[in-house]
């Protein structure tokens, strides 16, 4: 028996109807790993398209002038590959990805000499380009009504899914305004002693069942992670250890939803009364 608590919110954010949102990541010669200080540039556009509701998204890599053809279209192609792998690193759905296309080469175009290692700089480059649908809506949720249900009668095999916690895409710990609902949940949790239960941790946007990667410790266990840090925060509160377990669920069971709530945990009730 399955129980969904649809307490959903949204960041909002301002985006014109179908306008493309773009991003340069620039690389440094012969090379397609991305440079440290682009790597957070790129991860902060990450963050920053998180609430869009996103049509397509579609990536071109370049190279400067030098090097034959054959060589550059690879280079080129490469950057785009690294590039699409960080979005999928970072549990964004392939799907979204319309195109992955190295382009080769830029001509030079001299302005004045001494601009020339500037502007082949500015050649060695990835450009991604955002579809949105449409801006993300606010949403207002009752925390009563998850109140209500940790309160209620449960019954062994029940699951409780916590769809307003709500993870950072690709890391094990929880978005700002989840943090105060999890204080509500621990209390709750505390006080329901008959009650005994498995966190389930699950991810988004990955191949197959394969599981996303921790993007602070790196390794592909995020799911795992996810319920690690609900099921420490539960024990920190004062909830026994005897009386729940965790899991990671990789992306077995994704919701069929937007991206963002299979970044998830849920409650798994695993025996009731004393």
């Amino acid at each position: 028996m399955k129980r969904f608590c649809f307490l959903t919110f949204f960041c909002f954010q301002t985006v014109i109807a179908q306008k493309e949102i773009k991003h340069i990541v620039y690389f440094e010669t012969d090379k397609y790993s991305i440079p440290e200080t682009e790597m957070h540039r790129l991860l902060l556009f990450l963050d920053d398209i998180e609430s869009i509701d996103i049509q397509k998204i579609s990536i071109y890599g370049f190279c400067d002038d030098r090097g034959s053809h054959s060589y550059n279209m690879s280079l080129s192609q490469n950057r785009a590959n690294t590039i699409k792998q960080v979005f999928t690193n970072k549990e964004f759905d392939n799907s979204l990805i319309s195109n992955t296309d190295g382009k080769g080469e830029l001509l030079l175009k001299i302005i004045k000499d001494n601009h020339v290692d500037k502007i082949r700089g500015l050649n060695r480059k990835v450009e991604i380009i955002v579809f949105p649908v449409f801006p993300a809506r606010e949403n207002n949720f009752n925390s009563q009504r998850l109140e209500d249900i940790l309160n209620g009668d449960l019954i062994v095999g029940e699951k409780i899914l916590l769809e307003n916690l709500l993870f950072e895409r690709g890391y094990s710990y929880l978005i700002p305004e989840s943090r105060v609902l999890l204080s509500t949940i621990a209390k709750i949790l505390k006080k329901r002693k008959d009650i005994h239960f498995t966190i389930q941790g699950h991810v988004c946007c990955t191949n197959g069942e394969r599981d996303a990667i921790d993007g602070r410790t790196k390794k592909r266990n995020l799911s795992q992670a996810r319920a690690k840090y609900i099921y420490e925060y539960l024990l920190r509160k004062g909830v026994s250890s005897r009386r729940m377990k965790y899991i990671g669920m990789k992306r077995k069971f994704p919701l069929g939803g937007p991206q963002r709530l299979d970044r998830r945990v849920e409650l798994l009730v695993t025996k009731v009364g004393s």
